[in-house]
């Protein structure tokens, strides 16, 4: 699939399968996932309520568009990972490359129990670190993602404060944000240097992903 080129709305395994040109066996872990976030969604709020309706789309097709913008990259970071979007799903994706690794960052236990379990069940290459950003930011040399990514965290220069300390030369960010992308990238431009590219959303007009290199605070670039 082009990461430039719209398509239509994901409404089921079918699509998703057509789509993202997955095997049969990526779709049975997706759709063990979907089992899973059903049950826990009745005790734990994981997700808003409204869009598990529209659960290959608004989660997991919106997650998946990603990979395709990174797909050399073998050692992937996802910020505040929540029920699984985006990190989780890229994982399921990748699952079988062994030389494949997410990291997912979760400081709510309730939902690293819930990522653990959905990790466990479809054998996903993941590790999951139970604490703040900002705590794992601290040991952020021992990391080295290739690639960052997140989904509704923070706006960008909030979400560029988070992310900045796991930046190596040749990390990018890809960076799931709403109409107000252009805007965050503006205000973004005050404190920081880098560059931006625009990518649109295959999953909403509305959207795009931001992808980013060369992070780095302006009081730290060259004159």
């Amino acid at each position: 699939m082009s990461s430039g080129q719209r398509t239509a709305p994901v409404t089921g395994p079918r699509d998703f399968a057509e789509v993202f040109k997955v095997p049969r066996e990526t779709i049975h872990r997706l759709e063990r996932y979907a089992e899973l976030l059903a049950h826990w969604q009745k005790s734990t709020n994981l997700v808003a309520p409204s869009t598990l309706p529209g659960l290959w789309t608004r989660h997991f097709a919106d997650s998946a568009q990603i990979r395709d913008l990174a797909p050399e990259a073998r050692l992937w970071l996802d910020l505040g990972s929540g029920a699984g979007f985006p990190g989780l799903v890229i994982a399921i994706l990748q699952t079988g490359q062994s030389d494949f690794r997410m990291h997912l960052v979760e400081s709510n236990g309730k939902k690293c129990a819930f990522l653990a379990e959905v990790a466990r069940a479809t054998g996903a290459p993941v590790d999951i670190h139970a604490m703040r950003i900002e705590q794992l930011g601290e040991s952020a040399d021992s990391l080295g993602p290739e690639l960052v990514s997140a989904r509704a965290l923070a706006a960008l220069p909030r979400l560029f404060e988070l992310a900045h300390p796991f930046f190596g030369p040749r990390t990018r960010g890809l960076f799931l944000k709403g109409r107000e992308a252009r805007a965050e990238i503006e205000a973004a431009n005050m404190d920081w240097d880098f560059a931006a590219k625009l990518h649109p959303s295959l999953t909403s007009a509305d959207s795009h992903i931001v992808e980013v290199r060369a992070l780095r605070p302006r009081d730290e670039a060259a004159p």
